[in-house]
This record gives C-alpha cells, sequence and structure tokens, in this order.
C-alpha cells in the first residue's frame, strides 16, 4: 500500500514539474504586438505611467490613441520569479502619450490577459 502512494505522489511531483517548465514561453527582442483594448483602460501588466507623470512631462492622458497600436521588444530581463520583465517602444517612433518613450510589461501576463496580442517576428 506504501509503495502505490508513494508512487502516486511521485508521479504527480514529476507531472506537476513538467508542465511548469513547459508552460513558459519565450519572446526575443524585435518581435512585434499589437496593444489590446481593455475594459476602461484598466492595464496592469503594461506599466503605463501615472496620469500626472504624463502631464508633467507635457503629453496628454488619452488611451484610445494607444489601442491597436504596435509595438516592438527592446529588451527582456527574467526575474528571480520566473516572470518576463520586456520593454516596450512604439514601431512608428512616436512616443506614449507624447511624453515617454519606453514602456515595460509583464510579457507572460500581458498575452494571457489580453493587453497584448503577439503578431510576428520582426516587423
Amino acid at each position: 500500500m506504501k509503495k502505490y502512494i508513494f508512487s502516486s505522489v511521485f508521479a504527480f511531483i514529476i507531472s506537476a514539474f513538467s508542465y511548469s517548465q513547459s508552460s513558459s514561453s519565450t519572446y526575443n527582442v524585435d518581435d512585434v504586438f499589437e496593444i489590446g483594448n481593455v475594459k476602461d483602460n484598466n492595464y496592469k501588466y503594461i506599466n503605463f505611467p501615472k496620469a500626472n507623470f504624463i502631464i508633467k512631462k507635457g503629453g496628454i492622458v488619452n488611451y484610445d490613441n494607444l489601442k491597436g497600436s504596435k509595438v516592438v521588444i527592446t529588451s527582456i530581463e527574467k526575474k528571480e520569479n520566473g516572470k518576463q520583465v520586456a520593454t516596450i517602444k512604439l514601431t512608428d517612433s512616436r512616443r506614449f502619450f507624447n511624453s515617454h518613450k519606453y514602456v515595460t510589461v509583464d510579457i507572460d501576463k500581458a498575452i494571457e490577459n489580453k493587453e497584448l496580442y503577439f503578431l510576428n517576428k520582426n516587423l
């Protein structure tokens, strides 16, 4: 009986580890994405600056201009907890809100929650 319990627990642990390793995705620099449409402009995983910082830099807080815009990854950093934080910029050389050139994003969570859509590699 102990052998069956031990073997089933061991099989569960092995399957859990193999699933967690296969679910991670990899994205590279120069991959192109599209900013999705989020309800109430509540972007949780794209780290847009707060409205007061945008206004201080002379920008205009208007999320409608960003929806559907194409962005490209300029750098990717893998954190200790396993999440990938990417720095993105607009492909048409404009600035986000006319004030910020780069924005960071938790790439895996943003795609999972449809804040970003993967288009293709190397525009």
